[in-house]
């Protein structure tokens, strides 16, 4: 800033400053990049990525949102990129490798216009122009679906399996997701609540294969019953759940008792002793076969509990408790002296312990009603494991997806087609300067079924041209790109679905993340924290000299 012929310095000569044309060019450079990372990641026949985190752990995936979690990025573009991914995966659970790709895309096709000299926010106001129309023709293209209709649903899962590494078991993974998003539904007064956060967990175990995997009807927990003696097979079990601890009760912070008289020592003993026998008298009282606490159990509350018959299992945690009382009907009870009759869970149809590998798991299955399940996983290794678990959960969320809106979109590739050709008419109606951003969308979706085409190592423009082709038809909304041999086909006849909550929720998200991006005219990085002394400033802008050279 100059007044006079005077420079007068505004912001801390420390502060990095960047702004206009420059940093429009660096966040489209920094979005296009991240998605060139994923690019390979699209579709049936994708790539998977190696990483290595800094405690040297391996991550092997092709979900965008796992390799985007690992990777470590500077800049801020790249950083919102990375949010994009995480947000789509909370929100819908699916299409995360799409999005970014998308999103990517959308930043490359506007770069052309801000190098015409063309202002963001014309571009801005056609991208959302051609997203309100884009949602409009989505809902039109659309066909409704029969959530009851078991081999309706398989199918649809099956066309999110089929892109991952879990896709040689496809009919296997996809009967699993469907049934544990099945449990778990409740429907309470005509609103559906399908939580499997909570309570579908998946429990892997390394050994075996991965045909050994099933869902439980109940729940295992990697736990055994705290004394030998107990009994660890009974068929209907009658279970109490404790949140409490079955010792005598210790004192907050450090307590010290002073004795005076040596027959007061062993008064304390009987008093604890009491304590507990009064505890373990209330449970007995209920004749339970099982009881389970999130908290201790003390040696002689298990001697009681033996001697009544009643196995136990402690310091279970919070969240499989509450699975466990969703699935027998238990109540979770904070005090013993206020159980009652009803808080008894009998849904359980049987509890028994098992030894695999080394480990012991108790499996509480056979429920009548269970809205809660478990997934046991078998396989060769962890990562083998954990990338299946990835998988599953893209499956189930696909499930919960559709259940919770049932409407489809035909997949690979040919919802974008269909909405890339819409669009390109309605562009023909608009005569200002925004027709031309209007439509770049255009040229932008039509990244998703190239990208396909690319990955099975098809020959991208000649099937790309055959398919816009194709799309100029009549009632031909539904061809797109067989992602397997990179020859186009009916969606129709070729059974791949796509929830409309997932294609939304793309849309929606890359086209407004590349609108924020775009929005951006000034990045200012460096500023010094207030209340930072002197002291502590010097060496930092020592360092910092020879960045301000360069």
């Amino acid at each position: 800033m100059m007044l006079g012929g005077t420079p007068i310095i505004v912001l801390n000569q420390r502060t990095k400053r960047e702004s206009g044309r420059k940093v429009q060019h660096g966040n489209i450079a920094a979005g296009k990049a991240i998605a060139d990372i994923i690019r390979t990641c699209l579709g049936p026949r994708s790539m998977l990525k190696m990483l290595m985190d800094p405690m040297g752990g391996i991550v092997m995936t092709n979900d965008g949102n796992a390799i985007l979690r690992e990777i470590n990025v500077q800049h801020p573009a790249a950083k919102s990129m990375i949010e994009v991914a995480r947000t789509q995966d909370e929100e819908v659970g699916d299409g995360t490798t799409s999005v970014i790709v998308l999103s990517g895309e959308v930043l490359s096709v506007a770069q052309p216009f801000l190098e015409q000299q063309m202002h963001p926010t014309v571009i801005i106001t056609a991208f959302r122009q051609a997203l309100e129309d884009l949602l409009d023709v989505l809902k039109e293209i659309c066909v409704p679906v029969d959530t009851s209709n078991r081999e309706e649903m398989l199918k649809i899962v099956r066309s999110c399996v089929g892109t991952k590494f879990i896709g040689k078991w496809s009919r296997l993974a996809c009967e699993i997701a469907l049934e544990a998003t099945s449990t778990v539904t409740l429907e309470e007064g005509g609103r559906k609540e399908i939580d499997i956060k909570r309570y579908a967990k998946v429990e892997k175990i390394p050994g075996g294969t991965i045909e050994d995997s099933k869902v439980l009807k109940g729940v295992m927990i990697n736990k055994d019953v705290v004394h030998p003696k107990m009994r660890r097979r009974i068929e209907n079990p009658r279970i109490l759940l404790l949140d409490c601890n079955l010792e005598y009760k210790k004192g907050e912070s450090q307590t010290n008792i002073e004795i005076t008289k040596e027959e007061d020592f062993s008064k304390i003993l009987k008093m604890e002793e009491e304590f507990i026998e009064k505890m373990c008298a209330d449970i007995i009282a209920l004749k339970p076969d099982l009881v389970i606490t999130e908290k201790g159990v003390s040696d002689l509350a298990q001697h009681f509990l033996v001697r009544a018959g009643i196995s136990c299992i402690r310091r279970v945690r919070k969240t499989d408790n509450n699975r466990i009382a969703r699935a027998t009907g238990a109540t979770i009870v904070n005090r013993t002296d206020e159980l009652r009759e009803e808080d008894i869970g009998t849904g359980c149809g049987l509890f028994e312990i098992q030894n695999i590998g080394d480990e012991y798991f108790t499996f509480l299955t056979e429920c009548k009603n269970p809205k809660a399940c478990t997934i046991l996983l078998r396989g060769a290794s962890k990562d083998i494991l954990a990338e299946v678990e990835r998988n599953l959960q893209d499956a189930m969320n696909v499930a919960r997806n559709v259940m919770q809106e049932p409407l489809l979109a035909p997949g690979g590739g040919a919802t974008e087609m269909a909405l890339a050709h819409a669009l390109n008419g309605k562009a023909k109606g608009i005569t200002s300067i925004y027709q031309w951003p209007y439509r770049a969308i255009t040229r932008a979706l039509e990244v998703i079924p190239k990208t396909l085409i690319q990955n099975c190592g098809a020959s991208s423009i000649r099937t790309l041209t055959a398919l816009r082709a194709k799309h100029t038809q009549p009632d031909c909304t539904t061809w797109g790109v067989d992602g397997e041999t990179g020859n186009i086909v009916d969606m129709k006849e070729y059974g791949i679905w796509e929830p409309y909550s997932v294609k939304a929720q793309i849309y929606k998200t890359a086209i407004e993340t590349a609108i924020l991006l775009l929005r951006i005219d000034d990045i200012v990085s460096g500023t010094k924290k207030p209340g930072q002394s002197d002291k502590q400033s010097t060496p930092a802008k020592e360092e910092s000299q020879p960045d301000e050279k360069d």
